[in-house]
């Protein structure tokens, strides 16, 4: 039998229970000392710096906000917060 020291990565306690499981059946825990939630593998949300570099590039491109939804996957409301963090570049 294989046992797995698991931490939080809150608090590091080790004072963890299992706590059911994430909706792609990952298992989830909880600790005892700071109350907080946790899965033993976490998994980062939201897109990488290359994926959005490529959807607001094609944003430049002339495409619509709508047509981006359509070809990435993505929700307009999404693209629109990027373009307000940050402003176009014209180029020469």
């Amino acid at each position: 039998m294989v046992t797995l020291l698991v931490s939080c990565p809150h608090c590091q306690s080790t004072e963890l229970v299992r706590n059911g499981a994430t909706p792609d059946g990952r298992q989830r825990y909880l600790c005892r000392a700071c109350g907080r939630r946790s899965t033993a593998d976490p998994r980062p949300n939201g897109y990488t710096a290359e994926q959005r570099e490529l959807i607001l590039r094609a944003y430049q491109e002339r495409s619509s906000l709508r047509g981006l939804s359509r070809t990435f996957g993505i929700s307009r409301n999404t693209v629109t917060s990027w373009l307000k963090k940050k402003p176009l570049r014209c180029r020469p």
